[in-house]
This record gives C-alpha cells, sequence and structure tokens, in this order.
C-alpha cells in the first residue's frame, strides 16, 4: 500500500465529508455548480467550447511547424468572440472564479484550525 494512500479514520473521513457537504452549500460554490450544470445543458455553448479548443490545437500544432497564417489567426480570434459573447459561457466563466476566489478562504481557515499551512500541504487543485 502506498504510503499516501492510507486509509482514513471514519470519524476524520465524516468530518470530511460534512466539510464537502458545508462548502457544497455555500453561495459561490452552489452558484459554479448551477452555471456548470447550465453549460453541461447547452448543446450550443459545449459546441462553441469544442470549436475553440480545437482550433486552438491546430493552431499549436502549425505554430510548431511555422505554418500560421493571418486567416488562422482570424479564425481563432472569431471564435473567441463568439465564445465571450456567449451569456452561458460568460456566467459560467464568472461563477467558477467566484468559487475559486472562495476556496483560499476555505484552505485558510483549515491551516487555522490545524496550526500549519494546510493548503501548501494540499497540492495543486484545479475547479
Amino acid at each position: 500500500m502506498d504510503k499516501l494512500t492510507l486509509p482514513l479514520p471514519p470519524d476524520f473521513r465524516a468530518a470530511i465529508e460534512n466539510l464537502a457537504a458545508k462548502i457544497s452549500g455555500v453561495a459561490p460554490i452552489q452558484a459554479y455548480q448551477a452555471a456548470r450544470a447550465r453549460l453541461d445543458n447547452d448543446a450550443q455553448a459545449r459546441e462553441l467550447l469544442a470549436r475553440l479548443s480545437a482550433i486552438q490545437a491546430d493552431l499549436r500544432l502549425r505554430q510548431m511547424h511555422g505554418g500560421v497564417a493571418q486567416a488562422d489567426l482570424d479564425n481563432l480570434r472569431a471564435i473567441q468572440s463568439e465564445v465571450q459573447a456567449n451569456s452561458i459561457i460568460k456566467a459560467y466563466a464568472e461563477a467558477q472564479q467566484a468559487a475559486i476566489a472562495y476556496l483560499p478562504w476555505v484552505n485558510e481557515e483549515i491551516s487555522q484550525l490545524l496550526g500549519m499551512d494546510f493548503a501548501s500541504m494540499a497540492g495543486p487543485a484545479s475547479c
């Protein structure tokens, strides 16, 4: 067994689950979850993001091989403008930023209770 994956004592696991439930109930996290659900259920927004991702990947490959043309950049800017104008995507990005801004406060509270810098030990996170 990897020493980093030791089983948690049941009372500790219960406390973590309780914390997760409480965090899930705060406004910034609920807003993020709702915005994520709207994004997941909007085919047009998902298609725009998929197109943007595909164009970006294609441009990275072309750039490595020295073949990016002005038309390619214009196409990228056009899809970026569409993405930025999409209200579902914009609301998702704003909710995501608010949730991300909330989480350091949670880390700070945990750190104070533990008497050590919890966040630095937890490693990088993503939303």
